[in-house]
């Protein structure tokens, strides 16, 4: 097919489709051998090319000169092997073209600043009185959202997030700025964020695209959005909270081809995996998944759904919200606001004769009956508790008022779990652990001769600089045995419960990350960052 001088070049078609980010077109021409990278402090503040090139051809292009002889031009371009522009380019100025290759957003930056057009210019909206909002403001406020510097600077925080490998976007609007944070690996660092004046226009773009209500700001909001970037197909929670400046949005990334659902790559592994699936193989009962927020509960929920995902079983969850779509299960999305809570849905479930039932959370009494009942008539029930330790998980459920008998005759396991980030294979480096540091972690109890060798994160490309590359879980495993049992219908406390499952063998989550770090997985750092030892 013939090129014209209106059409998309491959690259930019590829950047328009979202199957490739800018950088990664940059570093295909970069790695052909034949071209440089221009980097953004590169780009000079005056014009080099003449005024007889337009500024249309520039944009169209995405075309930028760089330095000019008397023989001689070098310029910025996206695709420095596109033949017609650089003949155009030859017969408007009667020289050599040297072409270099660019990054689009920021030879498009440069084109601005060169040709006195601000492209990032917003409209600004401290004027507006948001609490009563008229309808041409909100009008007003829809036409700014929807400007392509706007839709620009969101889809660029969008693309860093999948680039980077982000979990979470948080974007927090203050009286003088605009803060965007990503978290990567489980830890949170600044980006580069839009101007403070296009705040408003900015977070109306997101609540537009989560089909929120850009005209209410006093009431927290919950949405979804569905995008495809760099060739994958994304869905993303967002939520929004009022604040003194505005609102708070905080976007979290749901990426199914990313996500690993296997016991092994999530950190199980030894006695602990084969005690979680032998409670998995059990035809009934409640199995508890416990840990903060952000502790990879879900995933382990999903794993251990893969695992029990067969054509001889039927199997239903309630969640809230519904995090990753699987075929062969039956998944309900609840919603309080219309009455649907964790508890009717259960009830209507058990009508359904499923062979599985999982629940998102056991949020109150009520829930945790109902599950109770279930595994009591032959169901097989999944769940997650908000609790430090798997021991605390018994005194969790006997808090809310389930009775004892109930638990212990129901309960099969209790997994606590904390997600660590995971030293990078490429730069890790290993050394030898001083003796001081061996003596206080009693590391000895894990490797009784020779030098005890740990590892630290050093930063590579690779990496991003970081060191760490992923995360994975460290675990403890709670069966519930005949010693367990007499001490809940004792009214015991979790220490001592604790204490009797360390005494049948429990390795409990500071000495599983102990031997992750020798393992050479993680960092002693990352260990006592998210426990400690009892």
């Amino acid at each position: 097919m013939q090129k014209t001088a209106v059409a998309d070049s491959l690259p930019t078609m590829l950047i328009k489709l979202g199957l490739c980010s800018e950088l990664d077109v940059a570093l295909a021409f970069v790695e052909s051998g034949s071209f440089s990278k221009i980097t953004s402090e590169q780009y000079p503040l005056e014009k080099i090319l003449p005024d007889d090139i337009s500024l249309r051809f520039l944009k169209h292009y995405h075309l930028i000169g760089l330095s000019a002889d008397e023989l001689s031009v070098t310029v910025s371009m996206l695709d420095p092997e596109d033949d017609f522009v650089l003949d155009a380019l030859r017969l408007a100025m009667g020289k050599t073209i040297v072409p270099q290759v660019g990054v689009l957003s920021e030879i498009d930056a440069a084109i601005a600043v060169q040709y006195e057009q601000d492209q990032t210019k917003i409209e600004s909206t401290d004027d507006f009185n948001f609490d009563e909002l008229g309808e041409e403001d909100l009008a007003h406020l829809k036409d700014l959202a929807s400007e392509a510097p706007v839709i620009k600077m969101v889809n660029a925080i969008m693309q860093r997030a999948i680039e980077v490998k982000a979990s979470d976007i948080h974007i927090e609007p203050f009286e003088q700025s605009l803060k965007v944070r990503l978290r990567v690996d489980g830890m949170l660092q600044d980006i580069e964020a839009p101007p403070v004046k296009s705040t408003a226009a900015v977070i109306s773009r997101i609540k537009i695209m989560a089909k929120l209500n850009i005209a209410e700001r006093r009431l927290p909001q919950d949405g979804r959005i569905k995008v495809q970037m760099l060739g994958k197909e994304l869905d993303l929670r967002v939520s929004t909270i009022p604040t003194m400046y505005g609102e708070s949005v905080v976007i979290r990334l749901l990426d199914k081809e990313n996500t690993v659902l296997d016991f092994e790559a999530l950190g199980f592994s030894g006695r602990q995996l084969e005690q979680f699936l032998d409670v998995l193989a059990q035809p009934h009962g409640i199995i508890l998944i416990t840990g903060p927020t952000g502790s990879g509960k879900s995933t382990t929920m999903y794993a251990a759904l893969k695992q029990l995902n067969t054509t001889a079983r039927k199997i239903i969850t309630v969640e809230d919200p519904v995090e990753y779509q699987m075929d062969g299960i039956n998944q309900i999305q609840a919603k309080p606001q219309i009455g649907l809570t964790f508890a009717v849905a259960l009830r209507s479930i058990v009508r359904q004769d499923p062979d599985v039932i999982m629940i998102g959370e056991m949020r109150d009494l009520e829930t945790a009956r109902i599950a109770v009942q279930s595994a009591l008539t032959g169901h097989l029930v999944l769940s997650t508790l908000h609790t430090n330790d798997a021991a605390g998980g018994v005194t969790r459920l006997l808090d809310m008022g389930l009775e004892q008998y109930l638990l212990t005759s129901t309960v099969n396991g209790i997994l606590a779990q904390r997600l660590v980030r995971q030293l990078c294979k490429s730069c890790k480096k290993s050394y030898i652990a001083p003796e001081e540091v061996v003596n206080e972690i009693r590391l000895r109890r894990f490797q009784a001769q020779g030098d005890i060798i740990l590892f630290k994160p050093i930063g590579c490309k690779s990496c991003g600089g970081l060191g760490y590359r992923g995360r994975l879980a460290i675990i403890e495993f709670l069966p519930m045995t005949d010693a367990i049992r007499k001490l809940i219908m004792a009214h015991s406390s979790a220490g001592t419960i604790e204490t009797m499952a360390r005494e049948e063998g429990m390795i409990t989550l500071y000495e599983n990350g102990l031997q992750k770090v020798l393992q050479g997985l993680t960092t002693l750092e990352e260990v006592m960052r998210v426990t400690s030892e009892n």
